[in-house]
């Protein structure tokens, strides 16, 4: 079984266009899936939609009601997920969902212990659209997180891993929004990858990327510092 965890808060126009991506990416692999939506009490109509999506696919939703954010939603997703091999990906498809195949397998022959969709390997891209200053509001971060990981883009939200390789929940304390950067710094990885994606702008819903969440990042990259540090000294 393959479990495809996608945070969500208030993307209730993009839940169709998700399922039907990931069904598509889905049909020529091997093992069953499942599509697991973590949202977090949108009231936007996600779970009616889902309803009916569940009809036609492998979907369901859980509602969070006390808590709220992208990397406990995440962490909380692979909780109550069923398979063997965990993907987490974002629910505004700038994640192509066609990608998941060649990370599942990477995973699958033994070739990597986890894989990242990478904007920044040879045959990644981003939108032609992106302004310079998005482009380094993107770059700036990955530079500052590069020491802690070997990976091009420690940026990603795209990513995937054996549950059985999943650091231990007590270990984790994420802020924000980047759970992949936390979960491979505390797991025990050594065999990490990267496969070539092209990053497309969302089409439906804002953004939720803001200030606050734009500072929590660096409260998150400070605790990895600390946190590596501890560990090298140990």
């Amino acid at each position: 079984m393959i479990s495809i965890v996608v945070p969500t808060y208030r993307e209730a126009a993009n839940l169709p266009h998700v399922a039907k991506a990931v069904d598509e990416a889905c049909a020529g692999l091997a093992d069953d899936y499942e599509l697991l939506f973590i949202d977090d009490d949108s009231q936007d109509g996600s779970e009616e939609i889902c309803a009916e999506l569940s009809e036609r696919f492998p979907v369901r939703i859980v509602v969070r009601k006390g808590e709220r954010g992208l990397a406990t939603a995440v962490i909380h997703g692979i909780a109550v997920s069923s398979g063997d091999i965990v993907v987490v990906m974002d629910a505004d498809l700038s994640h192509p969902p066609s990608a998941i195949p060649a990370m599942v397998e990477r995973l699958q022959r033994g070739e990597s212990d986890f894989v990242l969709g990478s904007r920044y390997v040879q045959g990644g891209s981003i939108h032609d659209d992106w302004s310079f200053f998005r482009q380094l509001n993107s770059i700036i971060p990955s530079l500052l997180a590069r020491p802690l990981c070997p990976l091009k883009d420690p940026m990603s939200g795209f990513f995937a891993f054996r549950r059985a390789e999943m650091p231990d929940a007590g270990r984790l304390s994420p802020i924000g929004y980047k759970i992949a950067l936390e979960i491979f710094v505390k797991g025990d990885f050594n065999h990490a990858s990267e496969v070539p994606i092209h990053f497309a702008d969302r089409q439906h819903g804002e953004s939720k990327l803001s200030l606050k969440e734009q500072l929590n990042f660096l409260r998150h990259l400070g605790r990895l510092y600390a946190y590596k540090l501890r560990f090298a000294g140990t």
